[in-house]
């Protein structure tokens, strides 16, 4: 492993580390309480109500079933077909090969170095 991927590793754990800590601290607490506090508000409880009857409600239904019909829609299907198009050329194109030349390049370049 080299020495740049030990200090990520390392670099990554303390994060994860310090970001476990603070869910037990107290400005997590007071957050925690403060987003309890505002769901069960007389504001937060309208929100909630208004959305529930956006979702449930017929604008919710007929957004859901437009969605539906885009996703089924033969222009989406098509617009599918040409982005993995686009991605298998790139891939396989003159710039796929360049990018794998110019990543094992650099792989080599650092395998190099390591053993210095």
């Amino acid at each position: 492993m080299s020495e740049i991927e030990r200090q990520v590793r390392s670099f990554w754990s303390r994060l994860l580390e310090w970001l476990h800590g603070a869910q037990h601290g107290d400005a997590a607490r007071k957050a925690k309480s403060a987003l309890q506090d505002a769901r069960t508000s007389d504001v937060g409880r309208r929100a909630e109500a208004a959305f529930r009857d956006l979702r449930e409600g017929d604008v919710g239904r007929k957004a859901e079933a437009a969605l539906r019909d885009l996703r089924d829609s033969e222009v989406v299907g098509k617009a599918r077909e040409a982005a993995r198009d686009a991605l298998r050329d790139l891939r396989e194109g003159e710039a796929g090969r360049k990018a794998k030349e110019a990543l094992r390049d650099l792989r080599d370049s650092a395998a190099g170095r390591d053993r210095t």
